[in-house]
């Protein structure tokens, strides 16, 4: 066994502990989801209000470890829903609507940071991520409405959060930002050539099968 695998299954092994031990508790799913949005503010909190050199290098750290805690939460929420036959269509929807509040928290707070220490061409970029960091979930969500699937892209919920949490706890906020900038970009244009061809296919599909019968 290889120390990443054996890491990999320590982990599982904690969460897998965390999700029975809150499944005794028949809390519901949809708190966890609400509670990981509470903690995510906090983490806003802690960029938003970072100010010296000394302090704002501390505090990302803070909102680093923070967004780690909502992570967990995140994680567990679906998890202890399956295990207390808890789950419902209105929970899928209301944990993909808490992740869009969660992700705009976050840079939102990046975004206050910015303004407290007058650079604005990073808020600037803080804007053009949370808008592109929303799109590349509504794309898919749109595209969904209108073909099968589209999974296509890189830069999904999951990614992201592990670049802002690298950011922060390594003090590398500004390269991560060009990073999320880019690859988000790249992720919308690639659902919406995807959704293009796929939507055209099944167009034309639909006009063969009309002009047959």
């Amino acid at each position: 066994m290889t120390w990443t695998s054996a890491v990999g299954k320590y982990c599982g092994i904690v969460l897998y502990k965390i999700v029975d031990s809150l499944a005794l508790t028949r809390i519901s799913p949809n708190m966890l989801t609400f509670i990981g949005l509470l903690i995510n503010i906090a983490a806003a909190l802690f960029f938003g209000f970072a100010s010296s050199d000394n302090n704002q290098a501390r505090r990302f750290v803070y909102a680093g470890l923070v967004i780690i805690g909502a992570g967990i939460f995140d994680m567990v929420d679906g998890r202890v829903a399956r295990a207390t036959n808890q789950v419902t269509l209105f929970g899928a929807f209301f944990d993909s609507v808490i992740d869009r509040y969660s992700d705009v928290a976050i840079f939102f707070g990046l975004l206050v940071y910015y303004a407290r220490a007058n650079r604005f061409f990073y808020v600037v970029l803080v804007a053009f991520v949370m808008t592109t960091s929303v799109m590349v979930s509504y794309t898919r969500a749109r595209a969904e409405s209108l073909i099968p699937t589209c999974k296509v892209g890189f830069m999904e919920r999951p990614e992201r959060i592990v670049l802002v949490i690298i950011g922060a706890l390594f003090n590398r906020m500004a390269p991560v930002l060009w990073v999320l900038a880019v690859l988000s970009t790249v992720t919308v244009i690639h659902r919406i050539r995807f959704t293009y061809v796929q939507s055209t296919a099944c167009e034309a599909e639909a006009r063969r099968i009309a002009s047959a019968s």
